[in-house]
């Protein structure tokens, strides 16, 4: 379901300063865009002046007896004004040219700065902002939202300003050359505005439903592709063609509803142009005589009829669009101002931790009142490994999120080597822990970049001898390019095990002394899951782990285990002292693997 925000009726001022306040770093290029804009709203009236002027003198009847001196310097005036003509025309040319450069210059850098710090907020914020939101919406925010904004300066806030200043001296120019016949040149306008602001209104009203249908498209041809094998498995084919088709002709239909609106308000301009000119003309062949009208003063008011039309037309399309660029950047403005970030106020350092884990009293919950961990307790001491294990939702993966701060827990402490979390600097923290979970996630880049995740201080040897002690170095070389080979989006062209073992000596290269396995050996074969397990207990000498189990022989070597349900821990102990205890605990254990 599409979430786009419909368009408000008034223009959001106070957004509209929150987004000229970006332009403050490049205050040369936004004031020399308005003061070229304004320049050429002033010399839009030159030409019509000039023509103005040349005409009447063409015009004017002169006595005979000095008539061939008169036409000498009627000749001379033309070829002067008509230089002058050229040179205003080179300028405003000259000047078009740097306008469009600068405002779209403006409006890009704005778009960079502003989309940085997007992404640089949304690298902040905690898991449950992720969880509660679409991936969809946030790249729509990051990206078509905030290119949205670029429009508001390139034709949107400097260019509306430069045609409403334009307007202003048009029409008091039409007025002091002769304001009777500006009246009647004018007498259309007010029709004018009510279709403008009819073709506005409309207008708005189709822009929200293309966005919808834009956003719906996308968010289903997207899922489908994705899940294009479910489709095929299922012979879904069919329907879910029906399915596109339908939303397909929805898309469709609101680009029409939006066409139609300018098919009609175009040729009523149009025609309200034409009819404005007509009236001059009628009034001006009438009463020629009466209002001194000449040949200058003719062509000067159609020109003006014309020019005073265009930026009129223009301001609805370009009102719009600065309209939907301050929505946009509403949208845009309240993922910058979304507060569910990690708060990183630690200072202690890393660089000495030995490993010591304890839970006291933790209580987490991911939302509202709902714990996963009920009053969890227990200690890991350094070096050495623990394993957990319980159903599905009985709060495994849940400690492995706290331990690195993914999530804020309710209430109690975790503590590592006896200082709470959240006094270690956060970047500091989560490099210390090394964690492969059962979800891989691979980006498309080659397999060194995966690994080192360009990292420039991991050199590739280092990389090549973490592959050959986790036994993935041969698989890597048979490969084409071996280590620089491309991997696709999440890993497609690899299968599971691999994923698994790539994953398994990118945690390993970093050398944390906090090593975890979230059920990192759960969807793999025996054997990739040996090599797995022969590595890990190399890996897991002089460093605390934590081994999130989905089979008993992938937990069996741990020093302790842990026996969850519900978020709390019913059973504690090694493997031996587990099965001593009673034969319904290591069923228990049995059925839960």
């Amino acid at each position: 379901m599409s979430n786009t925000t419909a368009p408000n009726k008034k223009l959001n001022i106070g957004l509209l300063k929150r987004i000229l306040s970006y332009s403050k770093p490049y205050n040369k290029i936004f004031y020399s865009a308005i003061l070229i804009t304004i320049t050429l709203s002033a010399l839009a009236i030159v030409r019509p002046l000039l023509i103005n002027k040349m005409l009447n003198v063409v015009g004017a009847n002169t006595p005979s007896d000095s008539k061939f001196l008169q036409e000498i310097e009627k000749t001379n005036y033309i070829n002067q004004m008509g230089l002058i003509l050229l040179c205003v025309l080179l300028i405003e040319a000259l000047l078009q040219f740097l306008n469009i450069n600068l405002t779209n210059l403006l409006g890009q850098n704005i778009v960079k700065d502003l989309r940085l710090q997007v992404f640089t907020h949304i690298l902040k914020l905690k898991n449950t902002y992720f969880d509660n939101t679409p991936v969809g919406t946030l790249v729509t925010r990051a990206v078509s939202d905030i290119e949205s904004l670029s429009d508001v300066f390139s034709q949107g806030f400097i260019v509306i300003c430069g045609d409403i200043l334009m307007l202003v001296i048009f029409i008091s120019a039409m007025f002091y050359t002769n304001w009777a016949i500006a009246l009647v040149a004018l007498s259309s306008i007010p029709l004018l505005f009510v279709a403008t602001n009819l073709f506005k209104n409309g207008v708005k009203k189709t822009f929200t439903e293309v966005r919808n249908a834009v956003a719906n498209l996308n968010a289903f041809t997207n899922e489908h592709i994705t899940g294009m094998r479910i489709v095929q498995l299922f012979n879904r084919e069919k329907i879910e063609y029906e399915k596109f088709k339908e939303i397909n002709e929805k898309h469709k239909k609101a680009n029409i509803r939006s066409i139609w609106y300018y098919s009609v308000f175009f040729p009523v301009v149009e025609i309200l142009s034409a009819v404005s000119i007509a009236m001059f003309i009628w009034f001006a062949g009438v009463n020629a005589n009466t209002y001194n009208i000449k040949l200058g003063d003719i062509t000067f008011f159609i020109m003006m009829i014309n020019m005073v039309f265009r930026p009129i037309r223009m301001l609805a399309d370009r009102l719009n669009t600065l309209q939907m660029g301050v929505v946009a950047a509403e949208r845009v403005f309240k993922v910058i101002d979304t507060n569910d970030v990690i708060e990183d106020n630690g200072t202690k350092l890393t660089s000495l931790l030995k490993g010591k884990i304890e839970f006291k009293n933790v209580w987490f919950a991911y939302t509202n009142d709902n714990y996963i961990l009920n009053n969890l307790s227990f200690t890991i001491e350094s070096g050495k490994t623990i394993g957990i294990i319980g159903a599905t939702g009985a709060g495994k993966s849940s400690i492995i999120n706290l331990i690195s701060r993914f999530y804020e827990i309710n209430k109690g402490e975790i503590l590592i080597d006896g200082v709470s979390i959240k006094n270690y600097k956060l970047n500091e923290l989560r490099q210390s822990v090394g964690v492969v979970l059962q979800d891989v996630f691979l980006f498309n880049d080659s397999i060194l970049n995966n690994i080192t995740l360009h990292n420039e201080e991991i050199k590739r040897e280092q990389v090549i001898e973490a592959a050959k002690k986790i036994g993935i170095h041969e698989f890597i070389m048979a490969l084409p390019n071996n280590y620089n080979y491309q991997v696709n989006e999440r890993g497609a062209s690899l299968s599971s095990g691999q994923r698994q073992l790539i994953a398994f000596v990118r945690a390993y290269i970093y050398n944390p002394p906090i090593f975890v396995l979230d059920e990192a050996t759960s969807s793999i074969d025996l054997e990739t899951e040996k090599l797995i397990q022969k590595a890990s207990l190399e890996i897991a000498k002089n460093r605390t782990s934590i081994i999130i189990a989905h089979r008993l022989t992938t937990i069996e070597h741990a020093d302790s285990i842990i026996v969850m349900d519900k978020g709390e821990i019913i059973e504690q102990g090694d493997m031996q002292i587990l099965k001593g205890k009673s034969e319904s605990v290591l069923n228990k254990l049995l059925q839960h693997a």
